[in-house]
């Protein structure tokens, strides 16, 4: 029987001394609830950022208004600066970060289902790896998929941040 994502994300946290922040747009905090249901979890979770509005982005995780402008809300490059800004303002060694559209309508020219994220590790140098994915069925679905996402793809970004490969 295959492991739960979560508990794998959470074993190798543990495993890896690692100590986890997220910055969350569109999964609203998902992911940090589905860690916070597991016993011991003040070991591996230090925060965790639900910056929905861009005002809030800007603000709380440093997202530069020229990045939302040029790239838009739903890009890689917000979720990069989500990412780099939640660790430079927290103890975490890693941040996952989230921004996308969940539904049940497009934003613009950006479908539903349509999810940016970005894994960043702090160090000397600081690596940050995005990616685009999109999920289906509705927004609580969207936003619970893309969240175990982020999750289940911890280890693989960490484990290319120790090869030393970089985005």
């Amino acid at each position: 029987m295959p492991q739960d994502p979560v508990e794998t994300a959470l074993d190798y946290l543990k495993q890896h001394q690692l100590l986890l922040t997220t910055a969350e747009s569109c999964t609203a905090g998902a992911m940090v609830a589905l860690v916070a249901e597991a016993p011991g979890i003040g070991e591996v979770l230090e925060s965790g950022y639900v910056v929905y509005a861009p005002s809030a982005k800007e603000r709380l995780v440093g997202v530069d208004p020229q990045t939302i402008e040029r790239h838009g809300l739903t890009s890689e490059a917000v979720a990069r600066e989500m990412a780099q800004g939640a660790l430079k303002d927290s103890q975490a060694s890693v941040a996952i970060a989230t921004t996308g559209v969940a539904g049940p309508c497009p934003e613009g020219s950006v479908p539903p289902g349509t999810v940016c994220f970005a894994w960043a590790f702090a160090g000397e140098p600081l690596a940050v790896f995005t990616c685009t994915q999109r999920f289906s069925g509705d927004r609580s679905e969207v936003m619970h998929e893309a969240a175990l996402y982020g999750l289940s793809q911890l280890a693989h970004y960490h484990q290319r941040w120790l090869r030393g490969e970089r985005a």
